[in-house]
């Protein structure tokens, strides 16, 4: 069970300092679809809307990267084909409709239609990160970054310019949150989502079992959806992880 000959890797890893002490992962950084499963029914419009990736997010988490010279894992393709923060086993890991867009290629799949994108897209991602952390120090954080829509369909508006979610680690939370909460920027606290929910599943596999001090960040998409906008949030989540942590200016200022 393999990808095609034309089809691009199921992650990305970018190299860091051994000794960062932050890791990154972008775990919807692709709308991409391997060939195998062609559009699954929807346009390239939905694919590239926030159903099929974070929009921004893996921009972001390149540039803080960059910042602190820290390593990153990036999905290769699009959550409509499987979502790599979902444990395999749950409804939601493939969905036959997203907020209110049908998914006609994700219907009436056999078990070895949803094993082979296990085995070929999602296993191989969460293996590469295993595969950075291994590689690690004793780091400090570890950072999910993804991205929100401001709203879903029917749904209220979701005010937050960046919310957070999380688990085990109220003491790097709490300082990073009161970090950024500058005056006009509202930061939710385990908003729009909460990190105790099925839905935090990559740090549960790989941060948790370390006993990693965890953050994850949603970004509200608007504001990351360009070149602009992405450096001026990945500055300013920058420079709140730089005083969660402690770490007095250690970063690189070219990278955000």
């Amino acid at each position: 069970m393999t990808l095609g000959p034309g089809d691009p890797p199921p992650f990305e890893l970018r190299p860091g300092r051994a000794d960062s002490p932050l890791a990154f992962v972008c775990d919807h950084a692709s709308h991409t679809l391997p060939a195998r499963l062609g559009d699954l029914g929807i346009s390239e419009a939905e694919r590239r809307d926030h159903i099929g990736w974070d929009p921004g997010a893996a921009a972001v988490a390149a540039l803080l990267a960059a910042r602190f010279e820290a390593p990153a894992a990036f999905s290769g393709y699009s959550r409509l084909a499987i979502d790599c923060n979902r444990d395999p086993g749950d409804p939601t890991s493939i969905l036959e409709e997203s907020d209110g867009v049908p998914v006609p290629g994700n219907r009436g799949l056999d078990a070895a239609a949803r094993a082979w994108r296990r085995d070929v897209l999602f296993e191989p991602y969460h293996a590469a990160i295993e595969d950075m952390l291994d590689g690690c120090g004793a780091l400090r954080a570890f950072v999910s970054v993804h991205s929100f829509t401001p709203r879903l369909a029917g749904g209220d508006p979701r005010p937050w310019h960046v919310g957070t979610f999380w688990n085990e680690s109220e003491a790097l939370a709490r300082p990073f949150m009161a970090a950024l909460a500058e005056p006009g920027i509202l930061v939710g606290d385990n908003l729009p989502y909460s990190g105790r929910s099925r839905r935090g599943y990559t740090t549960r596999r790989h941060a948790e079992p370390r006993g990693i001090p965890h953050l994850g960040l949603e970004i509200r998409n608007d504001l990351i959806r360009d070149e602009a906008g992405a450096a001026l949030w990945a500055r300013r989540i920058g420079d709140a992880l730089e005083v969660a942590l402690g770490l007095g200016g250690h970063a690189k200022r070219d990278g955000g």
